[in-house]
Formats: C-alpha cells, sequence, structure tokens
C-alpha cells in the first residue's frame, strides 16, 4: 500500500484537480470542479503522493444524507489502497456533518469500485437501468446500468 495525504482542496488546486480528471474517458469540466469547490454543502477531498495530486472524491451535504458525487485515482496508481484511504476520509466527513448515511451511484460494469464498496459496508439498495453513456462514443455499446448503494454512518 502506497500512503498517501488526503485533505479538503481549495480553488487554488483547481488547475491540478482539473488535469487529473481529464484522465478519465467521461470527465467533470474545469467548471464543474469549480462550482464543486465553491459550494458550501460539497466538499472535495484530495489525496497526494510526494506533493503530486492523484485522486479526488466530490461529496455533497444533503438534509439528512451525503452523496458520493465522484471519485477517483489516477490510473497508474490505482491497486494501492488510496482509493479506500480517500473512501474512509469521505466517511469521516460525513460523520462530521452528522449525515446518518452516505450513497453513492455506480457502473454496474464498475468491478473494482463496486468491490471496494463493499467492502467499505456498502450494500446495494438498487438499479438505474440505462443510465450510463457507453464510455466509449465511438462503439456501438448499450447504456450501462447505475448501481445504487449506501451506507449507514
Amino acid at each position: 500500500m502506497t500512503e498517501g495525504e488526503v485533505r479538503c482542496l481549495s480553488l487554488g488546486d483547481l488547475e491540478r484537480l482539473a488535469a487529473l480528471e481529464r484522465q478519465q474517458p467521461r470527465h467533470w469540466s474545469a467548471g464543474q470542479l469549480q462550482a464543486a469547490l465553491e459550494d458550501r454543502d460539497c466538499c472535495v477531498l484530495g489525496i497526494e503522493v510526494e506533493s503530486a495530486l492523484i485522486g479526488h472524491a466530490v461529496v455533497a451535504r444533503l438534509p439528512f444524507e451525503a452523496e458520493l458525487q465522484a471519485m477517483l485515482v489516477a490510473p497508474a496508481m490505482r491497486r494501492r489502497g488510496l482509493a479506500a484511504a480517500l473512501l474512509e476520509a469521505v466517511v469521516e466527513q460525513c460523520r462530521r456533518w452528522g449525515s446518518e448515511r452516505l450513497l453513492l451511484e455506480v457502473r454496474a460494469g464498475n468491478v473494482a469500485a463496486i468491490a471496494l464498496y463493499r467492502r467499505a459496508g456498502f450494500s446495494e439498495d438498487g438499479r438505474r437501468r440505462g443510465y450510463y453513456p457507453p464510455l466509449d462514443e465511438a462503439a456501438d455499446a448499450a447504456r450501462e446500468d447505475a448501481l445504487l448503494m449506501s451506507r449507514r454512518l
């Protein structure tokens, strides 16, 4: 396992955050990331290894719950326990808010993420059929289901 330092990100991190996000086929725009950083009901957590931003999570505070809206670790840094550390920090932030439950949705085909969430105590609550567009726009692939998951805090 690689050790990473988790911290709340600020507008000063926007450029690095947007560059990290662009590593995904379907990514948030710089404007969306800026809006999350400026939103008082959102927390954008980043994980750094040797001062390099290699992962982030966006969590939103709701009236009684919280929602994990996005989480990613740079492809070259995956399978090192960094996503688990980032998810643990998300859970702690939600507890500080007093949230009763943490919600998320994930592509049904994202086996690694689903396994991570299950190990962290999340259970499946439902499914949105055909929710996500194909990752590869050039392919003639079908839309993908979203699994709805949650965990009590």
